[in-house]
């Protein structure tokens, strides 16, 4: 037989693939639904106005053609105008603006053109699985940063073997974080800018959270940091945002060079964003953005409904002030791993365990906020059947 690229020994299905095939098997064979809070899906609907202009500009015969594979000049100053708007950044439209098929395309994309056969890309643990998985793909090696949670989950530099960090190309960092919720300020994003400036890596930073914030947070840019552009390059999304997940559009910014080789790579592998959704995305941007703190005030309730029933049921959590999850240890005794397939199998309730995302996840769980409140007090309600002895571990 025709064989298959030995890189795919070293690349699984991806994780969400793979629970939501066991939660289908289980819901058939038990009869009862299982309340998924492992995904991070936004489950409220898009704006009926940006819908609006998306159903406009889907009937004209000129947004049926293929799109530009730069995309559109009204979406990339709508991205302009939204970091100008959102962080104080200045963004130039020509040079510093990629449009993207939703961040996580971008990711992989991004790693296609700054690493290699040789090179090593540098991945928070816990972090983000399309992190270290685009590595693999491109057959660059990824090296695991643990994120200290004595120091609010930021990355621990020391812990990166030498003749690793010759070899770097790169380093993720993702705050608010995902899993985590962590937030990192001003002064800790400084630090990473420093440290990858030190070291001659890109520093790509991943902020799909930045407005899913909380209790009165504002998430910073990576490009509030003087000197930033010289090894920053943003990735962000209007699938948190905008609950427009499924439109899948995004942006990366930031460093005009590292762009110009992500913007190759694309313009060599996808065709650009449907115009219709570009200008409907391009509204989202520019227009009415009050709406979101009535939006987030749904999250924090569902938040504060999560925080408080887990911490009843003895898994130790606390209050995030961003991104859309909960993440909280495990019960006394328990593994991750094993106390999420009995959630699952004996409460129909589903976890995702920490050491998804690295090791340094092992002995926490994350559970989703976008799930609806009602949904949610009936998970919380099922996991105090739980007998969590040790002993079932």
């Amino acid at each position: 037989m025709p064989r298959i690229a030995t890189r795919m020994d070293h690349v699984p299905p991806y994780l969400f693939a793979r629970v939501n095939a066991r939660i289908a098997e289980l819901e058939a064979k038990t009869g009862r639904r299982v309340i998924n809070l492992g995904i991070g899906s936004p489950d409220l609907p898009t704006p009926g106005w940006i819908i609006d202009i998306l159903a406009e500009t889907a009937r004209n015969p000129l947004n049926h053609r293929y799109p530009s594979y730069v995309g559109l000049p009204a979406f990339r100053q709508a991205v302009v105008t939204y970091y100008e708007r959102r962080f104080g950044v200045g963004l130039d439209v020509k040079t510093e603006v990629v449009p993207l098929i939703g961040s996580k395309e971008g990711l992989a994309h991004a790693t296609q053109a700054w690493a290699g056969a040789g090179d090593v890309v540098l991945v928070p643990d816990p972090g983000y699985p399309t992190y270290k998985m685009a590595a693999l793909l491109c057959d660059a090696e990824p090296v695991m940063v643990p994120l200290d949670p004595a120091r609010g989950w930021l990355p621990d530099f020391t812990h990166i073997p030498a003749d690793k960090l010759a070899r770097a190309t790169m380093l993720w960092a993702n705050y608010p974080n995902n899993p985590t919720g962590a937030i990192a300020d001003l002064d800790a994003l400084a630090e990473m800018v420093a440290w990858c400036k030190a070291h001659d890596v890109w520093l790509a930073f991943d902020n799909p959270y930045c407005d899913l914030v909380y209790d009165g947070y504002a998430a910073p840019s990576i490009l509030n940091v003087p000197g930033a552009k010289d090894i920053a390059i943003e990735f962000n999304s209007l699938s948190k945002t905008y609950n427009m997940a499924g439109w899948r559009i995004g942006m990366a910014v930031g460093n005009a060079r590292a762009l110009e080789a992500l913007n190759r790579v694309k313009n060599n592998v996808d065709t650009g964003i449907p115009n219709a959704i570009q200008y409907a995305a391009a509204a989202a941007l520019t227009g009415d953005q009050g709406w979101l703190e009535g939006r987030n005030a749904v999250y924090a309730s569902r938040r504060d409904v999560v925080v408080r029933g887990l911490n009843a049921v003895g898994l130790k959590a606390d209050l995030p002030k961003a991104s859309l999850y909960v993440w909280a240890q495990a019960p006394e005794g328990w593994e991750d791993d094993a106390f999420a397939m009995y959630a699952l199998e004996q409460a129909g309730v589903w976890l995702t365990p920490g050491r998804e995302y690295g090791d340094q996840g092992k002995g926490y769980l994350r559970a989703s906020l976008a799930v609806t409140e009602a949904d949610l007090d009936e998970a919380m309600t099922r996991l105090k059947t739980l007998d969590l002895a040790p002993v079932h571990a």
